[in-house]
Parts: C-alpha cells; sequence; structure tokens
C-alpha cells in the first residue's frame, strides 16, 4: 500500500493482464457479525483485509469473540447470539472508524441485546446520519441516546429497562436514505425473535436493493429465512423475521471478491484494453482485461455495472466467477465510449466509476437517482463533481444526479491534483483519468486511503497498465562514495511512492558471485565469464529490504569493504556494464524510479526528469564512512578510510567506461553539513518544481 501524501501517475496508454480482486467489504462485514453473533465456529476464506474489516475484527474481540486469523482465513468462535460483556457493568467504547458497514449493523446488534456501550467514529463518521435507524430501535424499547449532535454518531447504548423489549408491532425504518438502515435491523433482529415473529415495515421507497438481496442471502447462509410478500409491489415493504429463529454457523464460508472494486477494472479495460489481440510471447491472447474472482453468479447488485459499461461500448464477456473485458469500437467522434443516460439507483458505488468514465465518451453522461451518495464517506456528488471539473469536465449537480460533459478538445484537458477525501472510491476511480488524451499525468492526493476496501489497488493497477518508458518518471542520485546517495534515493523513492535502484548493488553483487565462481576483475581472461554473470545475475530485491542472491540474503555480506572495492574493480570493463545495463534499464517501472549510482544521470537514464549529483567535503565522506566501518566490527583507522576513499575516487573518476562526473543538467546538492531531512526536502522541493500540477 502507498502510505504517502501523494501519488503522480504517468500517462498511460494501454492495459492487458489478469487481476484478483480482494473479498468484498459489504460481504465480509456482514459476514463477520453474522459469525460472531451464531452458535459455533465459522471459518470465513477470502476475508477483505482492509480498514473497515479490520474495525469490524478489533470490535469483536472487545465484545469477547474469539479470533484467530490466518492469512486470509479468519475462524470466529460464535457468542450464540449474545456478548461476553452482555451483562457487564462498565462501559465498553467501541470505535468504528469511518466504517459504515460496521457502525450500522453493530449499533443495531447491540441495541437489541442491550448493555452498556459507546460507538464513535473518525469525524466524517459523526456526519453520516443514523437517527433513522436509531428511530427504528427506540420503537422496540432500545435505550438509545446521541453522545453529540441528534441523528449522528457518537452513541451511547444502554441496557433494557424493566419492560424489555416491545415485539407486538411493526418497526418502521425509512428506506430511501440509506439501506445499510434496513441491513442493520435485519442482521439484529433475529436476535429477539425467539418467541415471537417481528415486523419489518420499510417507509418510502427502498434504495439500493441489490445490498438488500445480499444481506437476505447470507442470512439464508446462517440459518435465518426472511419472509417478504409474493406481491412485487409489496416485496420491498415488509419483512418478516420468523418466531424462533436462531443463527447457527454454515461452518465455512467464502467471501466473493468485490464487485464495486471489480467496476475499475472493467472500466480499465473498456478505456484502454486494445481493439483487436496483441501477439504477445508469453500470453497469445493479450489485449484483454481478465478479472478473476467475481463474476455471473456474484450475489453482488455492483455486478450489474457490466450491464453499464456494456451500454458505454465495452466488449465483456462473463463467466460464473470471472470477467473478461475488451474495448468496443472508437466512436465516429474519435472518442472511446458511448455517453449514456442511467438510474444508478442499483449499482451506488460503482456508478462513481461511471462518472469518470463519462470523460472519455461521446457526449452528456447523466447518473441519476443517487442521492445516497451525499450521506457516503464525503458528499461524492459535490466531490465528484468537483474533480471532474479540474480535468476540464463541465459537470451539473443537483440532489440526486450528475451530467458529465467531457473536455470537448484534447487542449480542454487539464492535469489535475485530485482530492480524495478519505474516500477510498474517489482515490481508484480517478486513477483512470491518467489514460487521458492529451497525455497528462494525474496525481492522487492521499492514495492511502484506499485502504478502506483495496490495500493492493495501485500496485494491482500497476501490473496491467502500460506506459512510454519516456513517461514513467526517474529521478537520478549521482555522487562518490559515501556522499549518502543511497540513504537520500531511498528516502526520496519512499516519500514519492517510487521504485528505488541501488545500481552499486548489481555491481557489488557481481563482485561477490565473481567472487564465489572464482573469477578475478583484475584478469582480463576472466572478464567474458564475469559479464555473462552480470547479465543473468539472480538477484531478487525482498519486500523485507533485504537484498538475495540466488536465493541467500547477502544484505550485509555485499556491504563489505573487499565487495566495495571488488565492485569498482568489476565496473571498469565495458562488457560488464553493458550487461548490468540492460538490467537496469529494465527496473523502469510505474509509478516512477529513483535510482542512485555513478552513472545514473550520465549513462543508465540520461533522460530523466530530474538529476541530482550529491557530493560532501572529503573529510565528511571519511568520517561518515569510519564510523559506518566500525559500527560493522570492522578494524580500521580514519587515515586508513580517508586513503581508501581517496584511491576509490581516483578510479571511479579516471575510468574509461562511464567515468563519475556530473550530467551538465544535474542539479549540485553539498550536503556536508545537511541533515538527510533537509537533503530529501530540497530534492522534493526540485522535483515537485517540474511536475505541472
Amino acid at each position: 500500500m502507498f502510505d504517502i501524501e501523494f501519488l503522480d501517475i504517468a500517462p498511460l496508454k494501454q492495459a492487458d493482464g489478469t487481476v484478483r480482486l480482494p473479498g468484498s467489504k459489504s460481504i465480509s462485514n456482514r459476514v463477520l457479525l453474522l459469525a460472531a453473533l451464531s452458535q459455533g465456529e465459522t471459518t470465513v476464506h477470502d476475508l477483505l483485509a482492509s480498514d473497515d474489516t479490520a474495525v469490524m475484527l478489533t470490535a469483536l474481540r472487545q465484545l469477547g469473540c474469539t479470533v484467530t486469523q490466518n492469512g486470509s482465513a479468519a475462524t470466529i468462535s460464535g457468542l450464540g447470539g449474545k456478548t461476553a460483556s452482555h451483562e457487564q457493568q462498565n462501559l465498553l467504547a467501541l470505535f468504528m472508524g469511518n466504517a459504515g458497514t460496521a457502525m450500522r449493523p453493530l449499533t443495531a446488534a447491540l441495541a437489541v441485546l442491550g448493555g452498556d456501550y459507546s460507538l464513535s467514529g473518525v469525524p466524517r463518521m459523526h456526519e453520516r446520519p443514523i437517527g433513522d435507524l436509531v428511530d427504528a430501535l427506540r420503537q422496540l424499547g432500545c435505550r438509545i441516546d446521541y453522545l453529540g449532535q441528534t441523528g449522528f454518531p457518537p452513541l451511547r447504548i444502554h441496557p433494557h429497562g424493566d419492560t424489555g423489549l416491545q415485539l407486538q408491532k411493526s418497526i418502521q425504518v425509512r428506506g430511501d436514505v440509506s439501506s445499510q438502515f434496513l441491513t442493520a435491523l435485519l442482521l439484529a433482529l433475529p436476535l429477539a425473535a425467539r418467541d415471537s415473529a417481528i415486523q419489518i415495515e420499510v417507509i418510502g421507497t427502498l434504495i439500493s436493493k441489490p445490498y438488500i438481496e445480499i444481506t437476505l442471502n447470507l442470512l439464508r447462509r446462517f440459518g435465518i429465512c426472511v419472509e417478504q410478500p409474493e406481491n412485487e409491489d409489496e416485496r420491498w415493504q415488509r419483512f418478516t423475521i420468523p418466531a424462533g429463529s436462531r443463527y447457527q454457523s454454515p461452518g465455512v464460508i467464502h467471501v466473493e471478491a468485490d464487485a464495486s472494486s471489480a467496476s475499475y477494472f472493467i472500466a480499465l479495460g473498456a478505456i484502454a484494453a486494445c481493439a483487436k489481440p496483441v501477439f504477445n510471447a508469453k500470453n497469445l491472447d493479450a489485449g484483454w482485461i481478465e478479472i478473476l474472482g467475481v463474476g455471473s453468479d456474484s450475489i453482488q447488485g455492483d455486478i450489474r455495472f457490466v450491464d453499464a459499461a456494456r451500454r458505454m461500448g465495452a466488449v465483456i464477456e462473463t463467466a460464473p466467477n470471472s470477467l473478461r473485458i475488451q474495448r468496443g469500437n472508437l466512436q465516429a467522434n474519435g472518442a472511446r465510449l458511448k455517453a449514456i443516460d442511467i438510474d444508478c439507483n442499483a449499482i451506488p458505488d460503482a456508478a462513481m466509476t461511471l462518472a469518470v468514465m463519462a470523460l472519455y465518451a461521446d457526449g452528456t453522461t447523466v447518473l441519476r437517482n443517487i442521492a445516497s451518495w451525499r450521506v457516503k464517506e464525503t458528499d461524492r456528488i459535490e466531490a465528484m463533481a468537483c474533480e471532474l471539473r479540474k480535468l476540464g469536465a463541465t459537470v451539473e449537480s443537483g440532489a440526486d444526479y450528475l451530467a458529465i460533459i467531457p473536455p470537448a478538445r484534447i487542449a480542454d484537458w487539464r492535469p489535475a491534483s485530485i482530492h480524495t477525501y478519505d474516500d477510498h472510491r474517489i482515490a481508484m476511480c480517478f486513477s483512470l483519468a491518467a489514460f487521458n488524451p492529451a497525455h497528462l499525468p494525474v496525481r492522487i492526493l492521499d492514495p492511502k486511503c484506499v485502504a478502506k476496501t483495496f490495500p493492493d489497488y495501485f500496485e494491482t493497477l500497476f501490473s496491467v497498465v502500460k506506459a512510454d518508458a519516456r513517461d514513467i518518471p526517474i529521478i537520478c542520485i549521482d555522487g562518490p562514495t559515501a556522499s549518502g546517495k543511497g540513504t537520500l534515493a531511498a528516502r526520496v523513492a519512499r516519500e514519492l511512492g517510487f521504485h528505488y535502484l541501488d545500481s552499486g548493488v548489481l555491481y557489488r553483487l557481481t563482485a561477490l558471485a565473481a567472487d564465489r565462481a572464482g573469477l578475478n576483475p583484475d584478469v582480463a581472461e576472466d572478464v567474458p565469464a564475469i559479464a555473462t554473470i552480470a547479465r543473468d545475475l539472480p538477484v531478487q530485491f525482498g519486500d523485507d529490504g533485504c537484498i538475495y542472491l540466488d536465493g541467500e540474503d547477502v544484505s550485509e555480506v555485499i556491504r563489505s569493504e573487499s565487495v566495495g572495492m571488488g565492485a569498482s574493480g568489476v565496473a571498469v570493463w565495458p562488457a560488464v556494464r553493458e550487461a548490468l545495463l540492460a538490467l537496469q534499464r529494465r527496473m523502469q517501472r510505474l509509478p516512477g524510479l529513483v535510482a542512485d549510482g555513478r552513472d545514473m544521470g550520465t549513462v543508465v537514464f540520461p533522460n530523466a526528469m530530474l538529476k541530482v549529483h550529491l557530493t560532501a567535503s572529503a573529510d565528511q565522506r571519511a568520517q561518515r564512512r569510519h564510523k559506518q566501518l566500525i559500527s560493522k566490527g570492522e578494524s580500521i583507522t580514519i587515515i586508513a578510510t580517508a586513503n581508501a576513499l581517496k584511491a576509490r575516487d581516483l578510479q571511479d573518476s579516471t575510468r574509461s567506461s562511464a567515468p563519475l562526473k556530473p550530467s551538465l543538467d544535474a542539479r549540485l546538492l553539498d550536503n556536508s553539513d545537511l541533515p538527510i531531512d533537509e537533503c530529501a526536502r530540497q530534492v522534493l522541493d526540485w522535483w515537485q518544481g517540474i511536475r505541472p500540477f
């Protein structure tokens, strides 16, 4: 996950490949709560790992559940319709973050069970309405107080009064604000229906019916068959929880992939997958986006996004558990998609993706019946309108609709820094704006907000999209030994979410591998064999920060002074450098690269967008290296260290192939007296200065 302030996405041009989606948030949190309320043990497979599910799991543990996690599986020991804290005397405080799928159902379940609880969240959660649910629960006799503004969290739940719950009358709840209110009641009321049936009556038109279908489907899996009228007009107005209802664990349950998350990759295929298959030696049927984990058998309403994408021109093949998407024919005016006018009531979350797809359409796209957007993680109608306008679109917004007209000409597109409002779906859908015909980059602010439902979204996106090499950002940081270039480059890469290339590591690895093979870089006859080793270097850069040579962790070994001198020895030979040159250039990949070395800006990446030549005084560099060597247990004097540096500098600056020298367009940075924070800030300021945002 990109835990950074912003992420720059280069102009993208094409997409093909296969993605496996994370589990559905809506299903995951429903299943977790149902498992906790049930009798028995439930193992949940393919559980979504996200902020929202983490909130729910933490709350369940606080309530007394035993939860065991193993990868994407979790085993929950159910509490049989009551919590371990049910008879507690002390207040139990639960923090719900910004997870509506946790706040609303837990409020209902705990209110029905009774007890002393408080439920709070982030500031935005305290702006999301919950009054209609509280009103419905109070009809039952539940005792709930508002701790802040009436109608909104935070809440205080109290034990039941002497009369207990009142189950004789129908429970009325509004259906036109959020379907989560009805879902919360459907999940909670089986806890009180042991002796008599309970009826729920929906007031107004129920929105987001597909999410209620998910709830009803999962209730059946846990032994609760909710009754509905056969008359279609009344089907969504009354729900009856049968008397004698009791949750029973199904034992094992699988969470299908998130159909809302699928919308981004369906849109990706519609916008960018090739119009005709492209021959690829590894994949003879390239040119498609294939999505695994969700398909025609999905129980999620957002799978209907497929129909909307087809209307806009996408070619989509469906299977029970997968989808394949390809771009349709270009429109007469060169637009990639067709404009549509569509009622989005059945796909409220996925409809946000349609708003960005509208940027590539041949006219005005209108999204209707989206009033629920205003009470989500942010006011999504106003947020989407604001960010679409930044890109050059003309947008009209109303109480429950958006009308989007794409930029009329390529020249009307603008580079934009997209504010995400701590809303995961805004971050994900606007990443697709990087396919704009004006060939402009897009900046996503606070990209880590995708952790709410899809922590690895950007990594997944970059695995299937393509960009011209000249558009993939590169920052080169060159300098002599002990100048601090490695530390600085790694820091800058981390701040930008870019990949990091330590070119010196490759030379050190080559030197180490050559030495282990009995080869000497000072012997000319050994050079061809060393070049062969370099060309096929079995190097892996681990996520743990370690460096592996043919599966062995050599992170410490390659930092020795002897290996360092060997690296300078192998770097002298043009054949070795040529072998490693191609390897280094292959490391240029999305979203960008920060490379450090001695010739990154002069030889390896001469067209890098930003080049920095880092240096420091000879005394300062000698002191740094001396401290480093002493910390590793090497016995060496400061004078010997200084002399070794001088020898290495001379070798690097006088070698016939790519000698160490600043690139003509490099920015000079002397860090003799600058701490790493200031150095990084300077490089990032230079970077910001050349960006178009």
